[in-house]
C-alpha cells in the first residue's frame, strides 16, 4: 500500500510510529496546542484533536510530515513549491549546520541525526562537573579522564558508535531532556520502558545539564523552534524503531533476533 507520506525518509518511520511519540511531534509543531503564526488554525485543531483522542490516522501522520516540511522551508521556497515545504533531508542538514554538528551532507539520515545529538551532548558535557561526566561516560561503557581535552569527547563518541544501543541511549536521553525543556514533560516510553529503567542519566544533574544548554541554541527563528526539537524527536523515534527489549529480563535486543541473548526468552511478540 502506498504511503500518504511522500518523503522516503519519513514515510515508514511516521507511518508506523507509536501514538505517544507522534504526540510529542504534534506538541512541537502546534506549540502545545496554542498554535503558531505560520500554522493555520484548522491544521492546529486537526492535530491537537488527533492527539487528544489518541487516534492518529494515516492522514494525520501525513499532515505531521507536511507541516514539518513547511516549517523547514522559508516563505520563498514554500511559494515556489506550492506550499509543500522542503525535504526532510534538507531540514536535517539545516538543523545539523545550525547546532554546529560534525556531519557530511551525503551521510544517511540516521548518521546525521546522531551527529546532531552528539552536538547537543558535547555542549551539555561542558556544563557538567567531573563526577557528572564520569557518570555519563560510565553509562556508555567508557572511562572519563579529567584534563584529556578534545580526546575525551572523541572517546565518548567512539563508545556510542560502537554500540547500536549506545545510539539509542543517546537519542532517548537527549530527546527526553529536550521535551522536558520545551514541553514541560518527558517522553512516554511505552513498549521500551524496560530498556529505559537501565538508563540512569535521565534524572539528576546530567539530565539537567542537557536541559540547561537548550537555551544556548539560537531559536529566535520561528522555524527553528519547530525543526530543531522535531528533528531530535525523530532521531529518537528512528533509533527506537530498530530496538526491542526482552519482556523477561529487559535486556535490549536488536530487531530481527528471535531469542534474547541474555536469558533466551523468545522475542517474537516484541516491538519491531
Amino acid at each position: 500500500m502506498t504511503s500518504l507520506i511522500s518523503d522516503p525518509n519519513l514515510a515508514k518511520l511516521l507511518g508506523t510510529a507509536d501514538v505517544d511519540d507522534l504526540a510529542v511531534l504534534i506538541d512541537h509543531i502546534t506549540d502545545k496546542g496554542d498554535g503558531r503564526i505560520s500554522l493555520s488554525s484548522d491544521t492546529c485543531k486537526r492535530l491537537t484533536e488527533a492527539k487528544s483522542t489518541g487516534q492518529i490516522s494515516e492522514a494525520t501522520r501525513a499532515l505531521i510530515a507536511e507541516e514539518l516540511q513547511r516549517f523547514g522551508g522559508n516563505s520563498l521556497f514554500n511559494l515556489m513549491r506550492a506550499g509543500s515545504g522542503v525535504s526532510y533531508r534538507e531540514i536535517l542538514c539545516d538543523v545539523a549546520s545550525h547546532v554546529k554538528a560534525d556531519f557530511k551532507p551525503k551521510n544517511d539520515c540516521a548518521q546525521i541525526e546522531i551527529a546532531i545529538l552528539e552536538a547537543v551532548l558535547t555542549q551539555s558535557v561542558a556544563k557538567m562537573s567531573d563526577q557528572e561526566k564520569a557518570d555519563l561516560f560510565a553509562e556508555f561503557g567508557c572511562i572519563y579522564k579529567p584534563g584529556a581535552g578534545p580526546a575525551v569527547m572523541a572517546a565518548l563518541q567512539a563508545a556510542i558508535k560502537a554500540s547500536g544501543f549506545g545510539a539509542f541511549k543517546l537519542a532517548a536521553v537527549v530527546a527526553n531532556a529536550v521535551a522536558k525543556a520545551i514541553l514541560g514533560r518527558g517522553l512516554a516510553f511505552g513498549a521500551t520502558a524496560g530498556m529505559m529503567r537501565g538508563i540512569s542519566v535521565f534524572t539528576g544533574p546530567i539530565g539537567w545539564a542537557i536541559t540547561a544548554i537548550w537555551t544556548a541554541f539560537d531559536l529566535s527563528s520561528p522555524a527553528y523552534r519547530v525543526t530543531v526539537p522535531c528533528v531530535i524527536q525523530i532521531a529518537y523515534m528512528r533509533q527506537k524503531s530498530a530496538y526491542r527489549s526482552c519482556p523477561t529480563c529487559g535486556t535490549p535486543a536488536e530487531a530481527g533476533k528471535k531469542f534474547c541473548g541474555e536469558c533466551g526468552s523468545p522475542l517474537a511478540l516484541l516491538l519491531t
